[in-house]
């Protein structure tokens, strides 16, 4: 494995390049208060929701327009600085951290909805708007975005990392769901890519490269995704299970016998008893499998029904439904808090978060040797999936204050994500490579496959300023 094992690999390699007094000097002159090198709102924008920590950047630019992003990106490429762009900060592998130096664009105010086209169930939005605020905003039309990852997390931001969620069983990942970008260069020019059409045989993705590339080629600064209808009706289901692999083999089941099964997310037993302290539930302390059906009245009890004789097979039992929107946005937001349940049931702990996603059919494989070398460790962790296509997360809590358990989280996380490739999976489902899984995107792709991104990599951004140091080193 390229990945090594060890808490060096929890600290990334920081080679800061210099930022010239002369740039911050005509950046404060171009954005006057939309410019800051106070030391405060540059420790802010220096890291994300991760475990790893790296020198703040020197300056921050709050972008209202895809100008303001050009100006900014142009005089980089004047001086040869780093551009970090941010959106909420809800990442996990580090992508937002300012391994080399530079300044970071804050996306956040460019938080407009720029057309709704109702028909063609698309909307085109500026990058620093959140899901909530999208679906808020859209909430008249009848329409949603179904993308989830739990954070409020921005569009932007979810198009860069390639983002899914628990609604990626029925609705997919961001990948499916960008259309069109605007991307501003390294060298400060505007391009499109993509078109509203739902298919092109036109030249080369481009959309398809951006999307994923977390910063690395270029600045988002307009985003086309597409919408869906509101589901004529919604239940929501929990079902608790003796065993993990009870719960996961009624998944595996309901996944190849083609029910259209919305959302089911997995929550092993210890999460259950830090989100019943947290968001003050009674769920059975056991593991869990939540679940929400979308369709017609017919169609959810449908779908509802053999679902449940499939966990009546694996003994599931306790089924209990959730048929108005509080009940359910009760339990959702249960299951979205369980990283700050979990943070909140060891006080002073450190969360390190990982994930990996494997093919449906090995999950059972994949998942009980993960929970067993957790269990041996003695290491708190927390355990939830996206499980309907593979995906699940541990979050280890350390005490930061011990090396002995960061050294141990390190080496639990390095032998999931060598089990998950061994069983045909990829290193991360949707945290993205960041710098914390640099290394394992070599034991994923090959060194062939690392070489020509890197290829693509020096052809657009010559200068390596876009968010250099993520997703391979060059």
């Amino acid at each position: 494995m390229n990945a090594p094992a060890t808490t060096a690999h929890l600290q990334p390699l920081t080679t800061p390049r210099p930022v010239p007094q002369a740039m911050l000097d005509a950046l404060a002159a171009r954005f006057g208060a939309q410019y800051s090198a106070a030391q405060a709102v540059c420790e802010q924008h220096g890291r994300d929701e991760g475990s790893l920590q790296a020198p703040p950047p020197a300056a921050v630019v709050f972008a209202e327009s895809t100008q303001d992003v050009q100006d900014a990106v142009r005089l980089a490429a004047q001086y040869g600085v780093p551009v970090i762009p941010y959106g909420a900060g809800s990442s996990l592998e580090g992508h937002l951290l300012a391994v080399q130096g530079g300044i970071s664009i804050d996306m956040g105010r460019m938080n407009r909805v720029l057309s709704v086209d109702a028909d063609d169930l698309t909307v085109t939005v500026q990058p620093g708007i959140t899901r909530k605020q999208l679906n808020e905003a859209i909430k008249d039309t009848g329409l949603f975005f179904p993308i989830d990852p739990g954070a409020d997390a921005s569009i932007g931001g979810m198009a860069a990392t390639r983002a899914s969620g628990t609604n990626a069983v029925r609705y997919g990942t961001m990948r499916e769901n960008v259309l069109a970008l605007e991307v501003v260069t390294a060298r400060g020019e505007v391009i499109r890519t993509g078109t509203r059409a739902k298919k092109s045989s036109a030249g080369y993705d481009l959309t398809r490269l951006m999307v994923g590339s977390e910063g690395t080629l270029g600045l988002f600064t307009e985003v086309t995704v597409r919408l869906y209808p509101l589901p004529e009706a919604v239940s929501a289901a929990i079902c608790s299970f003796p065993t993990i692999e009870a719960a996961v083999r009624t998944v595996i089941q309901t996944i190849q016998l083609g029910v259209p099964i919305a959302r089911v997310e997995l929550i092993d037993a210890n999460s259950v008893r830090m989100v019943n302290a947290h968001s003050k539930l009674r769920l059975r302390e056991e593991p869990l499998l939540l679940m929400e059906f979308h369709g017609s009245p017919a169609g959810v009890q449908e779908q509802a029904e053999v679902v449940q004789d499939i966990a009546r097979e694996w003994d599931g039992n306790a089924f209990e439904w959730a048929t108005t929107p509080e009940e359910r946005t009760r339990l959702w937001t249960a299951r979205h808090n369980a990283y700050f349940a979990a943070v909140q049931s060891r006080p002073g702990c450190k969360a390190i978060s990982t994930d990996t996603c494997v093919p449906i059919s090995r999950l059972a494989d994949c998942l009980l040797d993960s929970v067993a070398e957790a269990d041996a460790s003695g290491i708190p962790y927390f355990l939830v999936g996206h499980v309907g296509d593979g995906n699940f997360h541990f979050g280890y809590l350390l005490d930061p204050a011990v090396p002995a358990e960061r050294e141990t989280a390190e080496r639990l996380n390095h032998q999931l994500v060598a089990r998950a490739l061994r069983l045909g999976g990829t290193c991360t489902g949707e945290h993205g490579v960041g710098v914390h899984k640099m290394g394992f995107l070599v034991d994923e792709a090959g060194e062939g496959a690392v070489e020509m991104m890197r290829a693509i990599k020096r052809a657009l951004d010559p200068q390596n300023i876009l968010n250099p140091g993520k997703i391979f080193a060059l």
